[in-house]
């Protein structure tokens, strides 16, 4: 499955209204036509990343380790700092 997370759409969406990220005008309708499954966040994933240790402190990054762990997913990041969690990673 190749999923990308609400949160992630959510930060990019935050960069983009900064100017750091350009995003297509249909950012959801692209990612849909790319084959990628929508990971909703849960009431469960924001309990898991509460109870994470504070190894990395963006809130967006430990949402998204608590995703991978709970839904037994690799992640895709070039922040290596994450692995310490115990998550797969595949280096992006």
């Amino acid at each position: 499955m190749r999923s990308v997370s609400s949160a992630t759409v959510w930060e990019a969406a935050i960069k983009h209204g900064t100017g750091k990220l350009p995003l297509p005008g249909d950012f959801p309708g692209e990612l849909d036509a790319a084959g990628m499954e929508q990971l909703r966040v849960t009431f469960e994933h924001g309990l898991a990343a509460g109870r994470l240790p504070l190894y990395h402190r963006d809130p967006f990054d430990r949402m998204l380790v608590a995703q991978a762990q709970l839904e037994g997913l690799t992640l895709v990041t070039a922040d290596a700092e994450l692995a310490r969690y115990g998550v797969p990673i595949l280096p992006a």
